[in-house]
């Protein structure tokens, strides 16, 4: 238990702030960032196939955000399994 109130509250805005503006910038990133090709816009707009209940598949550019969140990913658990497995280093 706290001795003043207000310790709670600012533990409560710094937790969540953070996640906050994380899914901020990862909807950010999802929405707007792609590599450019010259087809980008043709490949945004053309129906490549439609399924059952209306839902739609299109050829579009895949988001530069999960890009680096899948590489990141797969290069923290190779060097995890490195550092952990081969020199016996706990991280």
């Amino acid at each position: 238990m706290h001795y003043f109130e207000l310790r709670n509250i600012q533990h409560f805005v710094l937790y969540l702030l953070p996640a906050v503006l994380g899914v901020l910038i990862f909807a950010i990133g999802l929405a707007r960032i792609h590599f450019r090709h010259k087809d980008d816009d043709v490949r945004m707009q053309q129906v490549h196939t439609t399924y059952v209940g209306g839902i739609e598949e299109r050829n579009a550019p895949f988001p530069l955000v999960l890009v680096l969140i899948i590489g990141g990913t797969v290069i923290w658990g190779v060097l995890y399994i490195i550092f952990y497995g081969v020199l016996g280093v706990k991280i």
